[in-house]
């Protein structure tokens, strides 16, 4: 009975053991970093292999003209796969500034990143320690992601050659700013209007020779003035109210000035204008012409 209970507990160890067994990490494996200088030639340059999920001892120095390559393949557990993020973190140890730069992922977790001083903030460019470089690889799932150091950047510069600078917008009192603004419109030359008035007074009698060509009957005059004689005179008093505001912005009004008086002198003129044209239609609807 002994035996059953001890085989029985063994057992329930055992399952319970077999989720913690089967939870996997994330981590790399084949990951080498090398710096490249432009120019030098195949086999100038210095390239150093990261041991399996572990830092390097030696710093990498990063020239001006240097170009920083870095690859690795990133594995859940003992299976090289995309994970979802894979990241280069680099931070300066005394400001804790840091910046994360993502590598080109493969679908078998091949994953490469390259990066020179231009890549780089300006504040990394005076760090006077080397910079510390992480691996951040993740992914969906329940796997463990990896946060861990990988080696150490240290980057070189000619000391006579100035830091980059960039200029920061910055809130302050600006320069004052002198608007110019569009003159306002002028009246044409008198000698223009008064070449257009012309114009337009020789239509008048051509106007009045179609009226009369047409047999326009003036005897009608007296009898419709004694029908409506309000809707007629104030009908023709509207419309030679409105040439005269057209007058008054020709010479000092300006347009929101006339658009009131005119809006107001039309109502006139329509109402008027409707009261006296149904005079006139009574007469010919009378046959009187």
């Amino acid at each position: 009975m002994q035996l059953w209970h001890s085989v029985l507990q063994l057992s329930l160890l055992a399952s319970a053991a077999i989720p913690t067994a089967a939870a996997s990490a994330w981590g790399f494996t084949d990951a080498t970093v090398s710096v490249n200088t432009k120019g030098a030639g195949v086999g100038a340059g210095v390239k150093e292999v990261i041991p399996d999920n572990k830092a390097l001892t030696k710093p990498i120095a990063l020239g001006v003209a240097d170009t920083l390559k870095v690859t690795l393949t990133a594995q859940e557990g003992r299976t090289g796969k995309h994970a979802h993020q894979v990241y280069l973190l680099l931070q300066d140890p005394e400001t804790g500034l840091d910046i994360s730069y993502p590598f080109n992922v493969k679908d078998n977790g091949k994953s490469r990143l390259d990066l020179t001083q231009k890549d780089l903030p300006i504040q990394f460019l005076t760090a006077p320690e080397p910079l510390e470089a992480r691996f951040l690889i993740g992914s969906f799932g329940e796997s463990t992601a990896y946060n861990g150091a990988a080696f150490q950047l240290a980057v070189a510069r000619n000391p006579d050659e100035p830091v980059p600078t960039v200029e920061v917008s910055r809130y302050g009192k600006l320069p004052e700013i002198h608007h110019i603004f569009k003159s306002d419109a002028q009246s044409p030359p008198i000698v223009i209007t008064l070449a257009f008035v012309a114009m337009v007074l020789a239509t008048l009698p051509v106007l009045g020779g179609v009226w009369l060509f047409l047999g326009v009957n003036v005897n009608h005059l007296p009898t419709a003035l004694k029908s409506a004689p309000i809707p007629h005179i104030v009908f023709l008093g509207s419309l030679l109210s409105i040439e005269g505001l057209f007058f008054l912005y020709y010479s000092s009004w300006t347009l929101f000035q006339l658009l009131p008086a005119v809006a107001v002198v039309g109502s006139v003129a329509f109402v008027s204008g409707s009261r006296a044209l149904g005079e006139v239609q009574g007469r010919r609807l009378a046959g009187l012409r």
